[in-house]
């Protein structure tokens, strides 16, 4: 009984290391980054770490010199450009793309993008760009 509960466990939560950037579902619907992760590349910005963990996404300057997340492209019918970000389970309101790069790094447990539909219908229209969920370590 007890190694079917950890059969299941590893199906669900994958037990043992995580090693990189992996997705949870489909190869480019959800990717997680880990603080494991982040030690990992202590060179590199958060910004650096997203673009090359995470495939597609891209970054461009707004017109007030902020820092735009593309997870879904470039382009959107409502003009609305950056994806919802979710800290610690409270969506923000207002885009945090100049914020999130202000975070301590070694402050962060995991960062999940989030990016197909079915991953983000829990968030309805707001995360209609991509979601970005960021959980920072409890103290």
């Amino acid at each position: 009984m007890r190694l079917l509960a950890c059969i299941l466990l590893a199906v669900v939560a994958g037990c043992g290391r995580r090693s990189g950037a992996r997705s949870t579902s489909a190869p480019t619907s959800v990717t997680l980054i880990t603080a494991e992760d982040i030690e990992r590349a202590p060179g590199l910005s958060l910004e650096q770490l997203l673009v090359t963990r995470v495939p597609g996404l891209s970054l461009t300057r707004a017109k007030d010199g902020h820092t735009v997340i593309h997870i879904r492209g470039t382009t959107s019918l409502l003009s609305e450009q950056e994806p919802l970000f979710v800290v610690n389970g409270i969506p923000l309101d207002t885009p945090a793309g100049g914020n999130f790069f202000a975070l301590n790094p070694r402050d962060i447990e995991y960062i999940q993008v989030l990016r197909d539909a079915a991953s983000t219908a829990l968030y309805g229209s707001r995360g209609g760009n991509g979601v970005i969920v960021i959980r920072t370590k409890q103290s």
